[in-house]
């Protein structure tokens, strides 16, 4: 890795406004599982959450349990001007790594393919520590190899399962059928039960 993956790389990238990973709304996949969602008091994690379209969807939507995080304080600073009712103690700007908590469910938007793939095994372990007991990691990651230097890193189904299956019961993962046009073909959708 050429480039140090830290808060400065980060708040670079939303300063010059490359933050092509941005969509500007939940992505589909995301979306239509929340949907699904009937506990809404569910304790949920977003990690990486960037812009976090997806914590705003589920707080117009009646859930309120929602940690945000990401270590971009402009990424944070943003969510917040964005959707000012959102409880400020909820939103962390730190490492991942870093944090702690329980939650029953961790919403996924292609964060593990933001962070250095050396780091994917520490991801899955760190990932099984903040899950609760019968908790699930859920969401999007890319399915394809990218032909430029990441992030975002890209990878394969297979390569995925091995990272996921020593924490986790893989209850889905497969290429994502309700994709956003631009990304077809590109995203796989994960559902992963924590392992005993």
């Amino acid at each position: 890795m050429g480039k140090e993956l830290d808060a400065q790389f980060w708040n670079e990238r939303y300063r010059q406004g490359l933050t092509g990973w941005d969509i500007g709304y939940p992505s589909t996949p995301i979306k239509e599982y929340i949907d699904q969602l009937e506990n809404k008091d569910l304790r949920i994690l977003i990690p990486g959450a960037g812009n976090a379209y997806e914590a705003e969807y589920l707080w117009e939507n009646g859930f309120t349990n929602i940690t945000v995080l990401d270590i971009s304080e402009m990424a944070i600073e943003s969510f917040k001007s964005r959707l000012p009712s959102f409880p400020e103690n909820q939103l962390l700007h730190q490492d991942f790594f870093k944090h702690q908590g329980q939650y029953d469910l961790v919403l996924e938007q292609t964060f593990f393919c933001a962070i250095d793939p050396a780091l994917r095994k520490e991801y899955a372990n760190k990932m099984h520590e903040l899950i609760a007991p019968e908790g699930r990691l859920a969401g999007v990651l890319f399915n394809v190899i990218f032909e430029k230097e990441g992030p975002p890193f890209g990878g394969h189904l297979d390569e995925y399962k091995d990272v996921f299956r020593p924490h986790f019961t893989i209850e889905i993962m497969e290429p994502c059928n309700n994709s956003i046009p631009p990304r077809s073909g590109a995203e796989a959708f994960i559902k992963l039960k924590k392992a005993d």
